[in-house]
């Protein structure tokens, strides 16, 4: 591979028009829903690490801190916060996991379409979550898109008819287009009022959708069981609170009366979303 000197390469698997998926901690992440996902097919395929991105160009150290760690409890090293790639050549799967960075989009992007090219990477998944007006007594609502059509037909996608603010997520498929590389998104909408992390239920509906598209392995029973548990650490939590429970009775009465949200309320929903995001300071 002719690479950035940024991406340091340690191994090159062997895979077969593979799929790549990625997921990007922080503001593409409610619930850290996204890296958890990503974080369990990484386990559940055996996939190894063969590259990383190195921080440097991309991290503002003072908002992402590196962190000292000590090994036998005493000689201490930093851990850099890279972006991690990882390839499993049993199932054909490429992850990608890391923290959306500060600064060198663009270069960023790129760097990664270039890795997906020289794989010989079929389609590029992203996994994100935002947070919505959904109650957390329904299924976790996923959003499926992409812009080409031969793809949305294939795989019975909608078009992407977001504008507004973007993520490190919407600038790594502007770049997708640019090197002709399919791509696709998911998006899962988890509750507003819930600042809990992670959030299982929404993992596991993303990994579902995902399997649905691209027969990735599905959540285990240990996920699943961790996405009732949850659900039910938020019923308590709220029990006692009679506004919220006021307002999770009202979204209920709505989804009762809308089935479940469309394409164009979840993309005004990720839109106030990622505009409060950045309205926050990011």
């Amino acid at each position: 591979m002719d690479l950035p000197d940024f991406i340091e390469l340690e191994s090159t698997p062997k895979l077969e028009r593979p799929t790549m998926v990625a997921a990007f901690r922080g503001w593409n992440d409610a619930g850290a829903s996204a890296s958890l996902a990503a974080g369990y097919l990484r386990a559940a395929t055996d996939a190894e690490r063969f590259a990383v991105i190195d921080s440097e160009p991309f991290v503002d150290y003072q908002q992402t801190r590196p962190r000292v760690e000590l090994e036998d409890g005493y000689v201490r090293h930093i851990e850099w916060p890279v972006t991690e790639l990882y390839a499993s050549e049993s199932s054909g799967l490429v992850l990608l996991l890391g923290s959306e960075p500060n600064f060198r989009w663009r270069s960023y992007t790129d760097a990664v379409c270039a890795i997906a090219v020289d794989l010989g990477v079929d389609l590029l998944i992203t996994l994100g979550a935002l947070l919505a007006d959904t109650p957390h007594t329904r299924e976790v609502p996923v959003s499926s898109t992409a812009s080409d059509q031969a793809l949305i037909d294939q795989l019975g996608l909608t078009r992407s008819n977001y504008s507004g603010p973007t993520g490190i997520v919407g600038v790594l498929h502007e770049a997708c287009a640019r090197a002709s590389l399919r791509s696709a998104s998911l998006w899962a909408a988890t509750p507003h009022y819930i600042s809990a992390t992670p959030n299982p239920r929404a993992a596991v509906a993303l990994l579902n959708r995902l399997s649905e598209l691209v027969d990735t392995p599905g959540p285990s029973s240990d996920l699943e069981r961790a996405a009732s548990e949850y659900q039910l650490r938020v019923a308590e939590a709220i029990a006692d609170d009679p506004d919220v429970l006021a307002y999770v009775e009202q979204l209920e009465a709505q989804a009762e009366e809308e089935d479940a949200p469309s394409g164009d309320e979840l993309a005004r929903q990720f839109e106030r979303y990622l505009r409060e995001q950045g309205d926050d300071g990011g």
